[in-house]
């Protein structure tokens, strides 16, 4: 057959796949709301006026929807998104922390005569496997013992004091743990809690140990569905030197782990470091305390994970502590202070430079939307994302959104599964997604679309269904609003 003639029947044939759709999705102007999010909208009591929205493809071209795109909102955990792609724009993917360590003293016999001293430079993922090889790497240059003090120097960051309930009164959140240039496992305490059927007990665990704190070593277990298992285990986590579970744990549960911010945080570092050394067959005759580390090459250093990886963690999963300890490394790195003024400056800078006028309406608090100050307009997210499209770090951060109805805080997504990539934000009144959708036609755009209600977090379905509609393009025909591409 003739290649004009395949061409013709490749032709008709998509056509003919995609006739159903045309007839299913009707035409929008570019200053309205399709009809199914509107619906969307409605069944969840949230008016068109607290909802700003934006779709556009990659390329740039003008809007194919735009509403409301100039209003300023509160964007939640969207405003990692500018977070993360400033961090990979400005330092590169392959960009690491180090943690520098410092045997200060002579080893002799196992003995260290002196300090081990640890410096903190913000490492965002300094979690408990990486501190455990930390301190290994200790043992394995002859320590056994410190007879001294193990000295933490967090001057890298200064920030301001603040009680880690002030956000929304849940002070055992792990999202509400502050920002510290020596952030050793997110201040939190994972307890994991598994199943003994044949005793009728679930044993506990906590990791990582810490000195001083005890936890009961056991709950009940108890039959019927696995529904609300925290609740159901009467947690106490008020008393920071004695975790409590007066309830029982569903057999039908399997294996739960459960993480929670320490309940005294200015003593994590302290009890988590102790706990840890100890457990390794360490002693110790000091203490753990603050102090300055020499200006003498450091013993060894312990070296993050690439940015690319930390970034992957920090929007798949929303994670605020990371997204903020990035924030102060980016003031750290680009200006000498790892202060929240010196972050916002840098970032302010940055975005005026790369994203233009849209950058006039930004407000910064702490880069990771936690924030009730926090506001952006749908027009600035969007052209944040065709930016980053063009970037040569555009792959690392596509790849680190959530994909809908695979992973990350999309995994129950029900958009159209796999062509989404898209973050996602939630605060009290706040809902919201930005990233890419992969349409129908081969086409990419950027879907943006928030909103600021007591309702909004009803809102999803409307964001699922404009999602649907972005990935359905081909299937609407071009009006005088929308420019043909």
């Amino acid at each position: 057959m003739p290649v004009s003639r395949v061409r013709r029947a490749l032709a008709a044939a998509t056509l003919a796949l995609l006739a159903p759709l045309a007839a299913a999705a009707p035409a929008t102007t570019a200053d309205a709301l399709p009809a199914a999010v509107l619906d969307a909208l409605d069944r969840a009591k949230v008016p068109r006026e607290s909802v700003v929205a934006i779709v556009q493809e990659v390329s740039g071209a003008r809007p194919r929807l735009a509403w409301q795109t100039e209003q300023p909102v509160n964007p939640a955990s969207l405003m990692k998104l500018l977070t993360t792609f400033a961090a990979l724009d400005l330092l590169g993917p392959a960009w690491t922390w180090s943690t520098p360590v410092w045997l200060q003293g002579s080893v002799r016999a196992g003995v260290l005569d002196g300090n081990l001293v640890i410096k903190g430079n913000g490492d965002p993922k300094l979690v408990v496997e990486r501190l455990w090889l930390l301190l290994r790497r200790v043992q394995q240059l002859g320590v056994r013992e410190i007879r001294g003090d193990i000295v933490l120097d967090r001057s890298a960051f200064s920030v301001p004091e603040q009680a880690a309930g002030d956000f929304d009164g849940e002070a055992l959140r792990p999202y509400n743990v502050r920002a510290d240039a020596l952030m050793l496992n997110y201040r939190a305490v994972v307890y994991t809690f598994t199943p003994d059927p044949a005793r009728g007990i679930a044993l506990v665990s906590a990791d990582p140990p810490l000195a001083g704190v005890r936890h009961d070593a056991s709950v009940a277990l108890a039959a019927g569905p696995c529904e609300d298992w925290r609740g159901a285990l009467r947690a106490d986590f008020t008393d920071p030197l004695h975790a409590r579970f007066a309830g029982r744990l569903a057999a039908a549960c399997g294996e739960k782990s459960w993480a929670v911010a320490h309940a005294e945080p200015a003593r994590f570092n302290e009890r988590a470091l102790l706990g840890m050394w100890k457990e390794l067959g360490g002693r110790i005759t000091g203490r753990v305390r603050d102090g300055t580390a020499p200006d003498t090459p450091p013993t060894f250093e312990s070296i993050s994970p690439p940015l690319a990886d930390i970034v992957r963690d920090i929007n798949k999963y929303s994670n605020n502590v990371m997204a903020q300890q990035l924030f102060l490394t980016l003031g750290l790195t680009q200006s000498g202070a790892g202060t929240p003024d010196a972050a916002r400056d840098v970032l302010r800078q940055w975005a005026t430079a790369r994203l233009g006028s849209a950058a006039g309406a930004l407000v910064l608090d702490n880069g990771s939307g936690l924030s009730r100050e926090a506001r952006v307009t749908a027009e600035l997210l969007a052209r944040l994302l065709v930016t980053a499209w063009a970037s040569p770090v555009m792959p690392e951060l596509l790849s680190s959104l959530p994909v809908s109805g695979v992973d990350g805080t999309l995994k129950r997504s029900r958009a159209t599964l796999g062509r989404a990539h898209l973050k996602t934000g939630s605060l009290r009144d706040v809902a919201g997604i930005a990233g890419q959708v992969l349409a129908n036609s081969g086409r990419r755009y950027v879907v943006v679309m928030i909103a600021n209600h007591p309702n909004a977090n009803a809102a999803r379905p409307a964001f699922d269904a404009l999602v649907q509609w972005a990935a359905g393009d081909a299937a609407l025909p071009v009006t005088a609003a929308e420019p043909a591409n």
